[in-house]
């Protein structure tokens, strides 16, 4: 019985750590890092640069989206950092 929560919550417990990465090239992005640290990770620019608003137009953020391997990864910056990490399979 033990072991089989063990295997359950090592489970769970790795579904949560995706949502907080993702692997490029040249290393892993996670949540936290700077924008400088992503483009180094990344090896490249991203594809697309989305300014993020609220609902009286102010600027919160910007999402940066890169397309590889049948997927987007949008990151999500806030004050210049990793806030969010989403991958969309295609």
């Amino acid at each position: 019985m033990r072991i089989i929560l063990a295997v359950l919550l090592a489970l769970a417990s790795t579904a949560a750590l995706a949502d907080f990465s993702v692997r490029f090239d040249r290393g892993v992005v996670t949540v936290g890092d700077s924008a400088g640290s992503v483009i180094q990770k990344a090896g490249r620019q991203p594809d697309r640069i989305v300014q993020l608003q609220n609902a009286y137009g102010a600027a919160v953020g910007e999402r940066w989206e890169y397309y590889f391997n049948g997927k987007q990864v949008n990151l999500t910056f806030s004050g210049g950092k990793v806030t969010d990490i989403t991958e969309i399979r295609s």
